[in-house]
């Protein structure tokens, strides 16, 4: 088993964080989460279901204390295969009621993640920790709540976006809101949904709590920092479909037409990259609008640093992935940058149309272009809605405050 960061063996007021992947660059949110939760003194461990991909690292994961153990079955099948092996032997009984309940939903990825718990129930038999946490509710919770039937120790798990609307089963989400100790989701929107969706049994563990920004990563500059080059409209996104990038492009084309000077820049990857390329090249607008990349989290902090406007138009797709509350809203803003969104999903949660950003309807380029122009053309608004945002998010989606509301729901569960 591959591990990281040689710390201290973990003890029994430790808490585990089981995600995804670890670093990952699109989940800055996470590691915000986990520098301020080991602020407050809390000892952590995180348990990643995947290898990391390459992408480039966030320069602050260097900061983190936690210890990394790596959980992914195509590297460590044969640990995993003697973990789940000696669980069995020790526990035989309790061993086959979990696993009777992982073949129950007939899905070989639930299988999978069963046996990614035993391996991590043998690793915390060894090295136990008083409380875990999943982010997402798909692969992480469901090996928390599989770890949970093979060890008792309490989970909650924080929901998100696709994983709520897309990719988690009802029977799959009520089964873990009901072993949860609590369920957490960044929005009022998201609450309300998985209250629809868990049954009444359920529906008191639901909580909100926001994403919480560490503001002093983001220093707000007003008037903007420019090197006399037209003004920039960024976006910061992975290149799927929810983002609306496409509806930025033909906004862009509109404002190329109105004689409007301006650059867009997109920062991000994803399956859409050659779509978007392809566009852009179709509606001849290479010397307007720039497909960027990955970048890393220090270069997407300069970038909004030098942005005039923010712009993110997202949309529901056809099969319902929508975003939660996209955490590059609450940089822009954290930055003084003025932003342009649509009133999807959360989103409303954060910005007041004409009062700390502009709302424009989904799937409507024109009706974009029009608020962007607004803003390309009006100083005095974009100054006032920079100054209204950057005092919201001071007030109401500051890290520690986000974190102060999770530990509490920790605590509950023997986490001191």
């Amino acid at each position: 088993m591959r591990k990281h960061r040689h710390a201290e063996s973990a003890d029994s007021q430790t808490v585990g964080y089981v995600v995804s992947t670890w670093p990952r660059l699109s989940a800055t949110f996470i590691l915000n989460e986990v520098l301020a939760v080991e602020r407050s003194g809390v000892s952590l461990r995180i348990f990643s279901i995947k290898d990391p991909d390459g992408e480039p690292v966030h320069a602050r994961v260097a900061q983190v204390r936690a210890r990394v153990t790596y959980l992914s079955l195509r590297r460590h099948w044969k640990s995993a295969l003697q973990a789940n092996l000696r669980l069995l032997c020790r526990q035989p009984g309790r061993y086959c009621r979990a696993l009777l309940q992982a073949l129950r939903y007939r899905r070989w990825g639930v299988l999978q993640r069963f046996f990614q718990a035993g391996y991590l129930a043998h690793e915390l038999s060894r090295e136990p920790v008083a409380h875990l946490h999943a982010h997402f509710a798909h692969a992480p919770t469901l090996v928390a709540m599989f770890t949970h039937e093979l060890t008792s120790i309490p989970y909650t798990f924080t929901a998100h976006a696709k994983d709520i609307y897309v990719e988690t089963p009802p029977e799959l989400l009520r089964a873990e809101a009901q072993q949860a100790q609590a369920v957490i989701t960044c929005t009022e929107y998201n609450r309300q949904y998985l209250s629809t969706q868990i049954g009444p049994a359920s529906d008191g563990k639901l909580h909100c709590i926001y994403h919480g920004l560490d503001l002093s990563q983001f220093q707000f500059a007003w008037p903007r920092v420019s090197d006399a080059g037209p003004p920039v409209i960024l976006s910061v996104a992975r290149l799927v479909e929810k983002k609306g990038l496409s509806d930025l492009i033909v906004a862009a084309d509109i404002l190329r037409r109105r004689g409007r000077r301006f650059q867009v820049e997109i920062i991000g990857n994803g399956p859409l990259r050659q779509a978007l390329e392809a566009q852009v090249m179709q509606l001849g607008l290479s010397d307007r609008v720039k497909l960027l990349g990955v970048q890393t989290y220090d270069m997407v902090c300069l970038a909004y640093q030098r942005a005039s406007i923010f712009a993110l138009p997202c949309m529901v797709t056809a099969d319902g992935d929508r975003d939660g509350l996209p955490n590059v809203l609450l940089e822009a803003m954290g930055s003084g940058v003025p932003v342009v969104s649509t009133p999807v999903s959360g989103i409303p949660e954060l910005i007041e149309s004409e009062r700390d950003g502009l709302f424009v309807p989904p799937n409507s380029p024109t009706e974009l272009a029009d608020a962007l122009d607004r803003l390309l053309t009006q100083p005095e608004l974009s100054e006032r809605l920079a100054r209204a945002a950057r005092a919201k998010i001071q007030a109401h989606f500051s890290i520690d405050r986000s974190s102060t509301q999770l530990l509490a729901l920790f605590q509950q569960g023997g986490a001191r």
